[in-house]
């Protein structure tokens, strides 16, 4: 009789045990937030270097404006690890143009800004490539663009005709910020504001919050990159994406079916157009006094096939 009782009696206790610890529960206030993990917040000195300049992030405002940029690239995770990724690959074609064209090399963290490293990128209002120029300001920079050919999806091209647009403006300001601000905002803009708040640089002026951020997003991006792992970005170099050796071809004659001659060459009109976006239709019209370069990739550098790549940013992976 008492072993028939005995599970009885351990579920009648179990149940009381449990009926008073809920009604005490409800009563108590927790001590601890009820959450499944806890969100960090990036930490970071209070002093950057941008354009080979240091910057005073000690003053409250810039404080926390780089706090704010900084914040949403942290856990703006899918955005900045593509741009991380893709800078493998971007980063060497467009160093050596801003050396040799006197720019800072730090304006490579301004073309992320822009396009986020993507070769096509075309925005709501039709800016285009990677250094995202407007029809109208990409012509007056040497671009050419018409219904067959758009020069701001030529990495080369557009890359020399940002840093034509740097240079002028630093000629009017003297000041990177400046430069970087007027990128955003036009030249007539900056100088305005310049003049009337009597100011040296556009990195203290009252602008329109979409400038105002431009300039510490830049920077922002610079101090994600100089380190992802610190900001819990975690990359191996098989990762990053790859360079693609290409073969250069001279074209001098107008082409009238770029799928046949894509063919010839032993390469996809997909793949043709993948390393020349700025071919923008299916013929080529080369006028006289014109030629222009196609690149073709080569087929053996395709492929991930866990063979060794060269690493760019090798300052950013793990297995070192």
């Amino acid at each position: 009789m008492i072993k028939k009782l005995f599970p009885t009696t351990i579920a009648i206790l179990l149940a009381t045990t449990l009926f008073w610890a809920f009604r005490t529960q409800r009563n108590l206030k927790p001590e601890l937030p009820m959450m499944l993990s806890y969100v960090s917040a990036p930490r970071f000195e209070h002093q950057t270097e941008i354009y080979g300049e240091k910057v005073d992030l000690s003053r409250y405002d810039r404080h926390e404006r780089f706090d704010r940029e900084l914040s949403n690239m942290c856990f703006g995770h899918t955005s900045t690890s593509l741009i991380i990724k893709r800078a493998n690959r971007i980063f060497p074609l467009i160093e050596p143009i801003l050396k040799e064209e006197g720019v800072p090399e730090d304006f490579k963290y301004l073309c992320c800004i822009e396009s986020s490293l993507d070769i096509r990128a075309l925005s709501p209002v039709k800016a285009a490539g990677l250094w995202q120029f407007m029809s109208e300001t990409g012509k007056r920079y040497g671009l050419q663009i018409d219904s067959e050919v758009d020069e701001r999806y030529n990495i080369e091209k557009s890359t020399r005709a940002a840093c034509r647009y740097f240079k002028e403006a630093y000629e009017k300001y003297h000041d990177w910020h400046s430069v970087a601000a007027s990128y955003n905002a036009g030249m007539n803009g900056i100088s305005r504001r310049l003049d009337e708040q009597q100011q040296k640089s556009a990195l203290d002026l009252l602008v329109a919050e979409e400038t105002s951020r431009y300039m510490f997003r830049i920077m922002a991006m610079k101090e994600v990159m100089r380190d992802p792992y610190h900001y819990g970005f975690v990359l191996y170099s098989d990762q990053l994406y790859r360079p693609i050796e290409t073969r250069a071809i001279t074209v001098k004659t107008s082409i009238p079916n770029i799928t046949e001659w894509a063919k010839k060459q032993g390469c996809s009109y997909y793949h043709l157009k993948e390393f020349n976006p700025w071919l923008r239709a299916n013929k080529l019209t080369v006028r006289a006094g014109r030629t222009y370069t196609i690149l073709i990739p080569v087929p053996e550098q395709m492929q991930y096939d866990g063979s060794k790549f060269p690493v760019h940013c090798a300052d950013w992976v793990m297995d070192k």
